[in-house]
C-alpha cells in the first residue's frame, strides 16, 4: 500500500494551550470559543458554509505519537481495543470534532464547543448534516454507560 499524505488547510485555534485538564468531547467543552485560521488559498472553499449552524472538524492529533492496539480511556479503567475507542494515539493520528459555527468571517470560523488543542492543524471542514447521519437503534458498546461522563471528564496523562 503507498503512503498518503496529508497537508493543513489551516490551524484550530483554542485555549487549550497544553494536554492537560482539557475537554475530552465536544459535550464537555460546552461554551468554549475557539477559531479555525484556514490557509488564505482555501477561503473560496467556505463560500455558503455560513448557512450551517454546526461543522466536522477533521484535524491531525499533532502532539500524538506512537500508539497501541489496546488502551485505557479516559471514561474506562478497563483495557480496550484501540477501534472501540477515541483515544488520540492510533495507527493514523486523526481525530474529528462536532463544533457549533458562529460565524464566517474571511478565512477565519468563529466556532463553539472547541475540545481541540490550540495550534491543531487542520486537514477539512464538512457541514454536518444530521439527515445524512444514521437512523434507527444506535448501539454504543461499552461507550453507553460511561459517555453521560464526558461532560465532566477532562484528560490526563494516560495519552500524552
Amino acid at each position: 500500500m503507498e503512503k498518503i499524505t496529508f497537508e493543513p488547510i489551516g490551524v484550530v485555534r483554542s485555549p487549550f494551550k497544553t494536554l492537560d485538564n482539557m475537554p475530552i468531547q465536544p459535550a464537555g467543552a460546552d461554551g468554549v470559543e475557539g477559531l479555525v485560521e484556514l490557509r488564505p488559498e482555501y477561503q473560496d472553499g467556505l463560500r455558503d458554509l455560513d448557512g450551517f449552524s454546526h461543522v466536522i472538524l477533521v484535524y491531525h492529533f499533532h502532539q500524538s505519537d506512537g500508539y497501541s492496539l489496546t488502551v485505557v480511556p479516559y471514561l474506562d479503567d478497563i483495557s480496550r481495543g484501540l477501534f472501540s475507542t477515541r483515544a488520540p494515539k492510533r495507527p493514523n493520528p486523526i481525530g474529528l470534532s462536532v463544533v457549533k459555527l458562529n460565524s464566517v468571517e474571511g478565512p477565519v470560523l468563529k466556532i463553539e464547543n472547541v475540545d481541540v488543542l490550540d495550534g491543531t492543524p487542520l486537514l477539512d471542514i464538512k457541514p454536518y448534516v444530521p439527515e445524512f447521519e444514521p437512523r434507527g437503534i444506535v448501539r454504543t458498546g461499552w461507550l453507553e454507560a460511561a459517555a453521560k461522563k464526558a461532560k465532566a471528564k477532562r484528560s490526563d496523562k494516560r495519552f500524552a
